[in-house]
C-alpha cells in the first residue's frame, strides 16, 4: 500500500509519498519559516502558522489522491517544535481540523532518521560515513558504517537560528560571520568524529540548494542534484559572494531556491566547518533525508 511521510521543519515543510511499488509519486518541499523569530523558548508566529496550515491542507489532499489518509501519514515535528511553547497546542488543533497526527521527535531520533533516509538511492564506497542534516533550527550529525551507527549528535546550530542570532537578514557585518564561525566550531568540536569518515553526505534544503548552485542549475532537478558533489572550494566561493551581497542580490545568487537566500551564508559556513573538522574536502549531496527515514523505519517513533 502507499505510504506518506511529513517533516515539519523549522524552515521547510516536506511531504513524500511512495506508491505500492515503493516509487516516489509525490516529493514536495515548501519554505514556510515556522521557526523565524522563535528563539529558544518562543512561539510559532500566527502568520507562520497560517501559512503552514495552507500548505498542510494541500499536502493532506495530495496524499489522499494517492490513497493515504491524513491519519496514516507519518508526520513529525523537529527542532522548531521542540522549542515552540505553542507547538503541541497547534498540533492538537491540526489533528482536529486536518486529521494529521503529528509527533515531536527528539534530536537523537531526528539524527537517526536522517541517517536512514540520506543514504537512499546513493552508491557509496565502503568505510565510515558521516551524514550532516542542516535544518533551520538544528544540525544533526550521524557517524556510522553499513547498518551500524557509531554515534550521533543534534547541535543547536540551524541555518535560520544562526542567521537570526549573528547575521540578520540585511547587509551582513563580517564580524558577525566571524562570531558565527567560532560558535559553529565550538559546537562541532564537541562531537567526536571517530573513526574519521571516508564519505560525508549532506542532506536537506540548504545542502540541495548549494548543490544546485554548484551545478549552475536554473531549475531544480533532483536527478542531477542527488548524488552530486559539493566541495569546500565551492562553499568558500559561495560564502565570498553571499557575505557582501544585499538581500536582493542574495536571492539571485540562490538561484533555484530564492526563499532560502537569507540563510545560505550560515548554512554554507556550517557545512564548511563540518568538512574541515572531518578532514574531508567534499561531500555527496542527498535530496532524501528524514522523511525517507520515516518511510523506511519500522521502529516506533520517540517523542
Amino acid at each position: 500500500m502507499s505510504r506518506a511521510a511529513l517533516d515539519i521543519g523549522s524552515n521547510t515543510l516536506l511531504l513524500t509519498v511512495l506508491n505500492d511499488q515503493g516509487d516516489i509519486v509525490v516529493d514536495e518541499a515548501r519554505v514556510v519559516g515556522l521557526g523565524r523569530g522563535l528563539g529558544d523558548r518562543g512561539l510559532f508566529a500566527p502568520d507562520r502558522i497560517a501559512h503552514a496550515e495552507e500548505v498542510l491542507a494541500e499536502y493532506v489532499q495530495l496524499a489522499a489522491a494517492h490513497g493515504v489518509t491524513a491519519g496514516s501519514i507519518r508526520a513529525v515535528g523537529t527542532s522548531g517544535a521542540r522549542r515552540a511553547m505553542n507547538a503541541q497546542t497547534w498540533f492538537s488543533r491540526l489533528q482536529k481540523s486536518l486529521g494529521l497526527r503529528i509527533r515531536t521527535i527528539t534530536g537523537d531520533e531526528e539524527a537517526r532518521l536522517a541517517w536512514l533516509g540520506a543514504k537512499r538511492d546513493l552508491e557509496l564506497p565502503e568505510g565510515p560515513l558521516l551524514v550532516v542534516d542542516i535544518g533551520g533550527g538544528s544540525t544533526e550529525l550521524v557517524l556510522g558504517e553499513g547498518d551500524r551507527i557509531y554515534g550521533r549528535a543534534s547541535l543547536e546550530i540551524g541555518s535560520v537560528r544562526l542567521t537570526e542570532t549573528y547575521l540578520g537578514v540585511g547587509q551582513v557585518d563580517p564580524a558577525g560571520l566571524a562570531r558565527l564561525r567560532n560558535h559553529v566550531d565550538s559546537q562541532v568540536a564537541s562531537v567526536r568524529l571517530e573513526p574519521a569518515p571516508r564519505t560525508v553526505i549532506g542532506v536537506a534544503g540548504t545542502v540541495t540548494t548549494l548543490g544546485a548552485m554548484a551545478l549552475g542549475l536554473s531549475e531544480y532537478a533532483s536527478s542531477e542534484v542527488h548524488g552530486s558533489k559539493l566541495a569546500r572550494v565551492d562553499l568558500a566561493r559561495f560564502i565570498d559572494r553571499l557575505l557582501p551581497a544585499s538581500p536582493a542580490e542574495r536571492r539571485v545568487i540562490a538561484g533555484v531556491s530564492p526563499d532560502r537566500a537569507d540563510y545560505l551564508l550560515a548554512g554554507a559556513t556550517i557545512l564548511d566547518r563540518v568538512l574541515q573538522s572531518s578532514r574531508r574536502q567534499q561531500l555527496t549531496v542527498s535530496d532524501r533525508g528524514l522523511r525517507y527515514g520515516l518511510l523506511a523505519d519500522a521502529a516506533p517513533m520517540a517523542g
